[in-house]
């Protein structure tokens, strides 16, 4: 093969970012024979499915900095790849506490269903086990019948539900789709406004530049219940060794079936010639020539790599009106020890590995009977460009789960994963703005863990112009594409321009570490090259 500087003249596939998708992508397309060229800006590969070593005063403690669980992989993926990702089961999964020494309620729930219905039942009221039950039953179905679907093409909203969900469930699904979490979990008639909110900020709010009450929440609620992982019940599981060990099994896989991958190599523009894909100009000005060129990077960036005018101007309006940005701040800690949350009583299980949900709901002078007016709150200054002075916070340690991430010194990788913030703040800077922020931040875990700030030997920050800058991807969305925008809303892998497509978080069937986009990129792609 003729090369210059270690990079092929030609290849068959030019692949643009080596995210988890763009590797899926690699492995399908080499397989099948043809020549594949993967191109990282970034010095690593994996995009926002990293492991790394960030904490500068805690060197040697590993840690995921962008995207932390595995979920949502489909398990028939992950069986035509013929790769296997070591994955370790949280049990307890949730953990929701309130202030409060013991006696104060708590949820703290796993793989004992019977002791899941003892807590709902004691902390809360029998009325929360039955609903819970006829909402995990429901998501049940909806999660089988809808899993083919994100192997495939995406069809309408009402197409998808007639070619795959079962008759009695495609106008709830229809209605969960283009609705809002808050409108489909009113179905169930909880009690608690605070169990509400819990599953309304987990699966419905997270990551969306949405509030509660918006359409296309109830959308994300639905992909982030679509965990089919074997052994997980559900809910996600701990990637071994962290995040970056997917895309480091992956980026192998790809290697081994004769793909090339080169990090530290950004692209700077897409060529075509007569309208049609011809390769790759480096931002060092090289050439790559290739038949075909697929976008693996977010939507956003692949349209600023391509000429003006380039893309039929019904899709670049279309991916314009949809535009947002992120709304999500990632505060990564090292801790020298593990907090002690003063609602547990000194028997109960560790709540560590789990998702443990800090609400608004649940702070102290808030109105706990009414918790959803702190996610509606939070929502309003978040419009207003404002800090919320009551975020959702969502707090992870996995460290005591998988103890490979931790350093010699027996440090504690975790993080607060913090639901809504504005991308722009009004009449300030995130400079000026992060490190009171950041002592918000730790002042409310210290509300339900005493003495945590203690704990704290670094934190590492990344707001969504900090998330933008780390990952590379536009506007710090974690989705590529706002998860309330759904099937053929999403960008197509087919992009109407001869040999170039996309296939990235921010196509079908949503943004996660799913992997789904890479392997329907390929697909199209072999399809039409007759492969």
């Amino acid at each position: 093969m003729d090369r210059r500087n270690g990079l092929p003249r030609r290849v068959d596939v030019a692949v643009v970012g080596a995210g988890h998708n763009g590797l899926v992508s690699a492995i399908l397309l080499a397989r099948a024979g043809l020549d594949v060229l993967v191109l990282e800006a970034a010095d690593v590969v994996g995009g926002a499915a990293r492991t790394e070593t960030p904490f500068p005063r805690v060197p040697e403690l590993r840690h995921s900095t962008g995207s932390y669980l595995l979920g949502l992989m489909p398990p028939e993926l992950l069986a035509r790849l013929d790769v296997r990702i070591p994955v370790l089961r949280r049990d307890p999964h949730y953990f929701l506490p309130t202030p409060g020494g013991p006696g104060s309620p708590y949820l703290l729930f796993g793989g004992d269903a019977s002791a899941t219905r003892r807590q709902f039942a004691e902390f809360f009221s029998p009325a929360d086990v039955a609903a819970d039950a006829a909402l995990q039953a429901e998501l049940a179905a909806l999660r089988a019948d809808l899993a083919p679907a994100w192997l495939a093409e995406p069809l309408p909203v009402e197409e998808t539900a007639e070619r795959y969900v079962r008759p009695t469930l495609r106008q709830i699904f229809v209605d969960l789709v283009r609705g809002s979490v808050v409108d489909y979990l009113a179905r169930f008639d909880f009690h608690s406004e605070l169990l509400v909110s819990m599953y309304a900020v987990t699966d419905g709010l997270s990551g969306v530049n949405a509030g509660p009450d918006d359409p296309g929440t109830g959308h994300n609620f639905l992909v982030h219940n679509m965990c089919r992982i074997p052994g997980s019940d559900g809910t996600w599981m701990i990637a071994k060794g962290g995040m970056g060990t997917v895309s480091r099994t992956f980026a192998d896989a790809a290697r081994a079936a004769g793909a090339t991958i080169r990090t530290g190599t950004p692209v700077g523009a897409i060529t075509l010639d007569g309208g049609v894909a011809s390769g790759v100009r480096l931002a060092d000005g090289q050439i790559v020539d290739a038949s075909v060129v697929l976008g693996a990077c977010d939507p956003y960036r692949l349209m600023e790599l391509l000429p003006a005018g380039a893309l039929p101007t019904s899709l670049s309006d279309r991916m314009t009106a949809v535009r947002r940005p992120g709304t999500t701040l990632k505060l990564n800690l090292a801790l020298t020890g593990l907090p002690r949350f003063s609602c547990l009583p000194a028997d109960a299980p560790s709540p560590f590995g789990s998702t443990i949900h800090l609400l608004p709901g649940s702070a102290p002078g808030a109105a706990r009977e009414a918790p959803l007016a702190g996610l509606r709150a939070m929502w309003a200054d978040v419009r207003a460009g404002r800090l919320p002075q009551e975020p959702t916070i969502e707090w992870y340690l996995h460290t005591t789960v998988d103890p490979t991430l931790s350093d010699d010194a027996g440090h504690h990788s975790s993080a607060l994963f913090v639901q809504s913030v504005p991308y722009e703040l009004a009449g300030t800077t995130w400079e000026e703005a992060l490190p009171g922020y950041v002592a918000r931040l730790v002042a409310i875990c210290e509300r339900y863990a005493p003495g945590t700030g203690a704990l704290i030997a670094d934190a590492v920050p990344l707001a969504p112009p900090g998330i933008e800058a780390h990952f590379g991807i536009t506007g710090g969305h974690i989705h590529h594409v706002d998860n309330t925008v759904s099937f053929i809303d999403r960008m197509p892998y087919a992009t109407g321009i001869d040999g170039v497509y996309a296939g990235s978080a921010g196509c079908h069937p949503a943004g996660s570490v799913i992997g789904a986009s890479g392997h329907n990129a390929a697909q199209r792609i072999l399809t039409d090259l007759g492969r």
